[in-house]
């Protein structure tokens, strides 16, 4: 089974990319499928369900979407392998920016779109540097040149991913997408003992066990203070 994680801010065109680009593989004899990781609540499997591409959903609820997922990535990963999938895709919540666990030697895939603004590549951190391939989606609505320099900050940020333009209303680029996401010589029995491409954010604080107070007498564990001083 191939294995690939797509993630992204939120809005940004995450499942309407999926959605395509699975179509155009599907038409090609690949069985996919989907693992959505969300927080509160999604309806993103009924859209996955009535393209007939099998999904579950997992709500983190009040813990970190992405420590949930690293938390789970195995048994879906087993999930994927006893349905016989050809390819698993992994669809994040999409939240702060900070970070996006992807898996060293499994496919990563970031989306990020045209409208987020000019100086957003450089606001993202791990999730777009650290992606094998970046997709910039709503290219539609803005200018030929806003689509260029904004491709250009993308760049910059992340030289070594290959970046691709994707319409998530009209499929356009959906196939070159497919072309890339789904490498038959590339086989997941297991994600078992491998490695995060960079470690997640380190939070264990009086606010992660449940304290509501403000204050410096409420405050324990692993906290940072802003420097007011110039």
């Amino acid at each position: 089974m191939n294995l690939v994680t797509v993630s992204g801010p939120p809005s940004s065109g995450k499942t309407a990319i999926i959605l395509k680009t699975a179509a155009t593989l599907m038409q090609k004899g690949v069985k996919v499928g989907v693992v959505k990781f969300d927080c509160l609540s999604t309806d993103d499997d009924l859209l996955y369900e009535k393209a007939g591409i099998p999904v579950r959903k997992g709500i983190s609820g009040a813990l970190c979407p992405d420590h949930y997922f690293v938390s789970n990535i195995e048994e879906v990963a087993q999930w994927g392998v006893k349905e016989g999938f050809d390819l698993l895709i992994s669809e994040s919540a999409g939240l702060c920016n900070r970070c996006s666990p992807y898996i060293k030697e499994i496919g990563a895939i970031c989306v990020i779109d045209n409208l987020s603004g000019i100086n957003t590549p450089k606001k993202i951190g791990p999730m777009l540097k650290s992606a094998d391939i970046v997709v910039i989606t709503k290219g539609d609505i803005v200018s030929q040149a806003e689509r260029e320099v904004f491709a250009s900050r993308v760049n910059s940020v992340n030289p070594k991913a290959t970046i691709m333009h994707v319409n998530g209303l009209t499929g356009q680029g959906a196939y070159e997408l497919g072309t890339l996401m789904y490498q038959e010589e590339v086989q997941v029995d297991t994600v078992k003992g491998r490695e995060l491409r960079f470690p997640m954010p380190s939070a264990l604080c009086s606010y992660c066990l449940g304290e509501t107070r403000i204050g410096d007498e409420y405050q324990m564990g692993n906290v940072r203070k802003i420097n007011l001083e110039r």
